[in-house]
């Protein structure tokens, strides 16, 4: 388990027993479903609901050509026009998945069918990639208060929907209505990144987290996937008792980690 370090200024939470100027030049593999900078020795875990896409659009203007960028949406990836656009992400044919076949696309194209994929957990990066690179490398991911990020989730699940259920059949009904953040920046329980920063603090905690390879932002994040909660109903307007005890069930760990309060 990796050893918890300290918490600056109070926003986001260190782990591990790395330290910038212990980073070390380990190669050039690539790394799954996330921004990986062999440039700058930094590996970028995207959960979900976070702004994520946002954070992956900026880091993106950070890459070199030897760095894994994997595919957004299309509308997304417009964003990136007259600059890099998704590259180094595939690494098989479909054969050669080790995805069980079950589990694959026949009839629809998906990364994950052939290497680098979304929202790759971190147990899986670690299989493909050298244990020096995976150790060696600054590792990072954003989260956000359970409660507030499952009322998102539920927004964008139902974007399409004219009648979308209410948010308590959606909780007690809807068999994908959980999501698997902590499992995304963990391995066997244990947090496997270097820093976990908050979604409620985005723009501080992504200065900090690249302020341990030596990098800043010079614009603002851009705003993506911004349109599927139109309402401005507080977050816990949403909940009744039941549900509330749902959330604080299903998340326990990611609220123990960051100290989340409904």
């Amino acid at each position: 388990m990796l050893e918890e370090a300290s918490v600056k200024r109070g926003i986001g939470v260190q782990y591990g027993p790395e330290t910038p100027n212990k980073i070390s030049d380990a190669g050039s593999r690539g790394l799954p479903r996330m921004i990986v900078s062999h440039a700058h020795k930094f590996i970028f875990l995207k959960t979900k609901k976070t702004a994520g896409t946002s954070i992956e659009l900026a880091l993106t203007e950070l890459c070199g050509p030897e760095d894994v960028i994997t595919p957004l949406t299309e509308i997304d990836e417009a964003k990136r026009a007259g600059g890099r656009c998704a590259q180094n992400w595939r690494l098989h044919g479909w054969w050669g998945s080790k995805r069980p076949l079950f589990k694959r696309r026949w009839f629809k194209f998906t990364a994950a069918d052939y290497g680098f994929y979304n929202h790759m957990p971190a147990a899986e990066a670690r299989e493909l990639i050298d244990d020096t690179v995976w150790r060696s490398y600054f590792k990072f991911a954003f989260d956000r208060n359970p409660w507030d990020r499952q009322v998102s989730f539920y927004h964008h699940r139902y974007r399409n929907e004219k009648a979308p259920p209410s948010f308590a059949s959606f909780m007690h009904e809807d068999a994908r209505a959980r999501i698997d953040n902590y499992d995304i920046y963990s391995i066997d329980g244990d947090v496997a990144v270097d820093f976990v920063g908050r979604y409620e603090s985005l723009a501080d905690d992504l200065k900090l987290a690249l302020s341990h390879v030596g990098l800043s932002l010079e614009a603002e994040l851009p705003r993506a996937k911004t349109t599927f909660r139109r309402n401005t109903t507080p977050y816990r307007d949403y909940y009744d008792d039941d549900t509330r005890a749902i959330v604080a069930r299903w998340y326990s760990r990611e609220i123990e980690l960051l100290d989340y309060e409904f």
